[in-house]
C-alpha cells in the first residue's frame, strides 16, 4: 500500500503487527550514498516527519531505522514504530520472536493520513 508518492519518492506499508513503513526513491539506488544529494534530503526529510508523527501518534517505546538491502537490492529506508509488548522487542523485527502479541494500536488509515498530510505540507 503507498502511503504518499511524488516524481522522486514514495511510502510504502509493510506488511506487520507494528507501525512500520518503508521510504524508497522511485529511481532505484544501490547505495543510499549514491542518491543525489538533493533527493538524499528530501529522503531524509521525509524519514524525520514520519519518525515525528510515530512518535506523537503511537506514543511507541522506541523508533527503529533500517536499511540492510541486502534481499532488496536497492536503497531504502525503514521506519519502525516498537513497543515492549511486541512480539519481538528487544530484538529488531527480522530477529527471533520472543512472544504472541496483541497489541491495541490506534486506526493505521488516520495515521497513513497525517503522515501524506505532514509530508505534502512540508516536502516540496
Amino acid at each position: 500500500m503507498i502511503i504518499y508518492e511524488d516524481d522522486k519518492i514514495y511510502i510504502e506499508k509493510e506488511t506487520s503487527e507494528i507501525p512500520w513503513l518503508k521510504i524508497f526513491t522511485k529511481k532505484p539506488y544501490k547505495e543510499l550514498g549514491d542518491i543525489p544529494k538533493k533527493i538524499r534530503l528530501k529522503l531524509w526529510n521525509i524519514f524525520d516527519i514520519i519518525e515525528s508523527e510515530m512518535k506523537k501518534y503511537y506514543n511507541p517505546k522506541k523508533i527503529n531505522m533500517a536499511s540492510f538491502a541486502n534481499m532488496l537490492p536497492r536503497a531504502h529506508i525503514h521506519v519502525m514504530a516498537r513497543f515492549e509488548d511486541d512480539s519481538y522487542f528487544p530484538n529488531p523485527m527480522w530477529g527471533e520472536k520472543l512472544r504472541e502479541s496483541n497489541l491495541k494500536l490506534p486506526d493505521e488509515n488516520e495515521f497513513y493520513k497525517r503522515v501524506k498530510e505532514a509530508v505534502e505540507k512540508n516536502i516540496r
